[in-house]
């Protein structure tokens, strides 16, 4: 497991203790048996391919997971919807009613700052997603699905390497800029 997801897990175990919530054996809000296995379905997958840019939803033939979730409607009532949910490396696309055929809604993993807000209770777990635009969508599992802890896992992963990339890309830049510059600099 790696540092970014010990250090969710050890801060979710933080959370629930201030909160009273024991963790029985095999009864955990995180489920650590999916989220090992969700951590090793993202490491052992192929990369995925690009989108075509003319296309709005493209669903790639990598899925880590497909399910149901319900959602809180904004409306006035806040009802809760189902959703057919489709979980991929780079995003969580949300079809209505439970079909694919029907238009869906992707949230890109580069749209969203985190999964927060996770609580049990006796027959859900509940949890937020927070968009980057500061937009909280709430959803809500049944209790041994653990789809907060199959979303962590993906958009920790996510996060990741796109942390890798930019470190990469940005210490490329450097290198290319301050090659000449460095060359004067050391000259007689």
């Amino acid at each position: 497991m790696g540092w970014a997801a010990t250090a969710f897990l050890s801060s979710v175990t933080a959370w629930g203790q201030a909160r009273g919530i024991e963790e029985e054996k095999g009864d955990s809000a995180l489920c650590p048996l999916q989220l090992e296995k969700a951590q090793e379905q993202l490491q052992s997958s192929p990369p995925r391919r690009r989108r075509s840019p003319g296309r709005r939803m493209k669903m790639p033939g990598e899925v880590i997971r497909e399910g149901e979730l319900e959602k809180r409607s904004d409306s006035l009532f806040q009802f809760w919807k189902k959703k057919l949910v489709v979980l991929t490396k780079d995003s969580l696309s949300l079809f209505p009613d439970g079909h694919k055929r029907a238009r869906g809604k992707e949230l890109g993993f580069h749209s969203i700052l985190k999964v927060d807000c996770v609580e049990r209770t006796g027959k859900y777990i509940y949890f937020t997603i927070v968009t980057t635009d500061r937009k909280e969508i709430d959803f809500r599992c049944p209790d041994q699905s653990c789809w907060n802890a199959s979303i962590t896992m993906a958009l920790i992963d996510f996060q990741n390497k796109r942390a890798i990339q930019d470190f990469k890309s940005r210490q490329e830049l450097e290198q290319a800029a301050g090659s000449p510059e460095r060359r004067l600099a050391r000259a007689p």
